[in-house]
């Protein structure tokens, strides 16, 4: 399974790959405006930390999702946020 990450922290972002690669997923995270973000493809999961991303990342995240993937939205961007969010979308 494939996820993408959008906002969260760059400290983190080793830490969440981690965690994702735990759950034997694939994940690419974004934690700020790239041109890599044009080119994210169609995960199965797209994974959204509002609180640290713009509006501007969030549609262009939105508008290259596919049509099967999978939105989970999180106001926080903790380790444990994204660990409850993978349980839940994994189980």
């Amino acid at each position: 399974m494939s996820v993408a990450i959008v906002g969260g922290n760059e400290c983190m972002v080793r830490e969440y790959t981690n965690l994702c690669s735990n759950y034997k997923c694939k994940a690419k995270v974004y934690p700020k405006m790239t041109s890599g973000l044009k080119n994210m493809g169609s995960p199965d999961l797209l994974v959204l930390f509002t609180n640290t991303v713009s509006h501007k990342m969030v549609h262009c995240a939105l508008g290259k999702a596919g049509a099967d993937t999978k939105i989970a939205r999180s106001h926080s961007s903790s380790i444990a946020a994204l660990k409850k969010i993978l349980e839940e979308y994994l189980a």
